[in-house]
């Protein structure tokens, strides 16, 4: 099941420290960074969106990103699913949902890549899940 391998990946991220616009494990991650390596590692390779929408807090923008990654958003939670979040004013974060109920996230705060049990503390956007593989 993608869903578990993207999960998976996501994990596997788990200490990498945290660069805004950060693309590579070994470097730094994103938010968008944690989210296009986990998806590209699991099978499925996506274009990173233009711009930083996610930094002004632009919805729409963030949305149709996440369309055209071949995403579809649903309503229910599952592992590898990617979590859209408002995390503070005028600003979104993009998390990935693990098997255990809880998310994978790039942690401005705590400098890393970071695991955090149960539901998302902020008020969640939605819920985006790849439903067939796709490449670039």
């Amino acid at each position: 099941m993608i869903g578990m391998r993207i999960a998976a990946e996501a994990r596997g991220m788990i200490g990498a420290p945290f660069r805004l616009q950060g693309r590579d494990p070994a470097l730094g991650l994103d938010c968008i960074g944690l989210a296009l390596v986990a998806l590209e590692r699991a099978g499925h390779c996506v274009a990173a969106p233009d711009g930083y929408g996610l930094r002004m807090g632009e919805e729409l923008r963030a949305r149709a990103w996440l369309t055209a990654a071949g995403l579809c958003e649903v309503t229910d939670v599952a592992p590898g699913d990617l979590i859209l979040v408002h995390s503070g004013p005028f600003q979104l974060h993009l998390m990935v949902a693990t098997h255990e109920g809880g998310f994978v996230h790039a942690h401005a705060g705590l400098r890393k890549v970071v695991e955090m049990p149960g539901p998302p503390p902020w008020p969640v956007v939605g819920f985006w899940r790849v439903t067939k593989i796709s490449g670039v």
